[in-house]
């Protein structure tokens, strides 16, 4: 793929491996059982690819946004589900990392690169909805702890990841009240109560589960940055790496939407005249439609990346549209492939149809289609996003 380093080249062609032995042999099953993937997790793990965003420095592989991309569509074609709970790993990671403490670094970090750990996010809330910098979860001084409550909704890989980095608004740790914070807690800490796993739709495998904390009791040096550092976080770590995480994994989805047509029209043959589907005009037409809309987004997603890891300040906009714009190619090419491979594409839990429900995910997943549009249309009349 032209434009990635000699050293993101040789990470995405590790990772075509294992999606081939490992990770695609069972994506039909994760989807079919909602099953968390994790044989996939333990491949990449093994890799030492669970160490993308950590940083040289602690052992990790010190990749940026475009990576991120890269390797979430490479797993997104053949497992959504496990590009999903990849992506929010690496994202949480990348929280972590932005202004890890020593004790940070080598207590999760250091971990992490040595595909010893897992993390995630646990950032959505039902009274908020798409407004995920929205918080109600709780957070108070008591001793040397802090003390927290609520309840999150929609925490991937939830009951299987090692810790959750968890947003809460302040109430009295040294900021005001209201203030935005990030802390990062482990799966074994006292009061943390799973409920059952949401059975989705699509993306049937990510172990989407509500997460109630009851006066979870967590080391101040859990505390990411300086309390009420949350809103920086969101906008400036959590939203860029969430966005490219999904935006790459929605490609992947696309692209085997593209695949499985390509596969369908060079093979699919009338038996009254022995000619294929893609002897047809019309079909080549929307062949090619498909196959635009798919570079087109790819291109996007790619020049976001690019920005954002040089850290140019016109990169929000180019970041909140990918996903977008990935999400909105994700559907319409999983329409077309469904309407192009007929019956075959159309029976009960086809390849076809486990696309086409992962990729309307995209839509429904915050911040929703609508609202990165809107954000990115206040950015460039020159508004503030909120």
């Amino acid at each position: 793929m032209s434009g990635l380093t000699p050293k993101l080249n040789a990470l995405k062609a590790t990772v075509e491996r294992l999606v081939e032995s490992t990770i695609e042999p069972l994506a039909e099953e994760v989807d079919r059982e909602g099953r968390w993937p994790s044989h996939s997790m333990q491949a990449l793990a093994a890799s030492g690819l669970t160490g993308l965003q950590v940083p040289l420095e602690q052992g990790g592989l010190g990749q940026g946004l475009l990576g991120l991309s890269v390797i979430t569509e490479v797993i997104g074609k053949a497992c959504p589900s496990s590009a999903l709970c990849f992506g929010m790993h690496c994202v949480g990671t990348a929280v972590i990392a932005a202004k890890a403490t020593e004790h940070q670094r080598n207590r999760y970090l250091r971990a992490i690169a040595e595909g010893q750990h897992i993390t995630s996010l646990a950032l959505s809330e039902s009274g908020s909805g798409a407004h995920f910098y929205l918080p109600e979860t709780t957070i108070r001084t008591e001793g040397q702890a802090f003390v927290l409550d609520g309840t999150k909704q929609f925490v991937t890989s939830g009951g299987h990841a090692d810790s959750y980095v968890i947003s809460t608004v302040a109430n009295d740790i040294a900021g005001e009240a209201g203030d935005f914070s990030c802390v990062i807690v482990d799966r074994d800490t006292p009061g943390l109560e799973w409920q059952a796993p949401w059975d989705g739709f699509g993306m049937r495998g990510n172990s989407s589960r509500s997460l109630r904390l009851n006066g979870v009791r967590v080391p101040t040096n859990n505390l990411l940055g300086e309390p009420g550092d949350q809103v920086w976080y969101v906008f400036e770590v959590v939203a860029p790496y969430f966005l490219m995480a999904m935006a790459g994994t929605f490609l992947g989805i696309a692209q085997a939407a593209l695949d499985a047509t390509g596969q369908h029209l060079r093979t699919r043959r009338y038996s009254h005249s022995g000619e294929s589907l893609r002897h047809i005009e019309s079909i080549q037409l929307r062949y090619a439609q498909m196959w635009t809309a798919l570079e087109k987004s790819r291109a996007l997603v790619r020049e976001a990346a690019r920005l954002g890891d040089l850290g140019e300040a016109q990169a929000l906009p180019f970041l909140l549209s990918c996903k977008a714009d990935a999400a909105e190619t994700a559907v319409f090419l999983a329409n077309e492939a469904m309407t192009l491979g007929g019956g075959m594409a159309y029976r009960e839990n086809s390849r076809v149809a486990q696309i086409l429900r992962d990729a309307r995910a995209s839509h429904v997943m915050s911040p929703t289609t609508d609202l990165l549009k809107l954000w990115a249309g206040r950015n460039l009349l020159g508004l503030p996003l909120l």
